[in-house]
């Protein structure tokens, strides 16, 4: 089950009435471990938050490098279309010029009457 920020609030008040509460707990019922494992969510959000900040930068990072490398890519193939005939660079401008193909549309049948 999964604890959502509504349902937080409600943990919170309810492990705070139990411990005010001891006597009607059945004596399988851990409060200490609930009390424990809430601590441990207290300490474990700043990290995560940490770690998703991150994550965003690295996202973004990647994001600029690939447009980074996609330009001069870009820039170098027209180079090479321009200035690489006559040079025997056809057979490799064609097999990089696949990144460029379409794929051609398929018109509908006309429907028999």
């Amino acid at each position: 089950m999964k604890m959502g920020d509504r349902s937080e609030a409600f943990c919170r008040e309810t492990l705070m009435v139990l411990a005010q509460n001891t006597q009607l707990l059945p004596p399988s019922f851990d409060l200490a471990e609930a009390q424990k494992d809430i601590a441990h969510l207290d300490k474990i959000r700043p990290r995560a938050a940490r770690l998703r900040r991150l994550l965003e930068k690295a996202d973004d990072g990647e994001t600029a490098l690939g447009s980074d490398v996609m330009s001069a890519a870009l820039e170098g193939y027209a180079l090479l279309k321009v200035s690489g005939k006559g040079a025997g660079l056809d057979a490799l401008r064609q097999g990089m010029s696949a990144r460029f193909t379409r794929r051609a549309k398929i018109k509908a049948l006309p429907a028999a009457a």
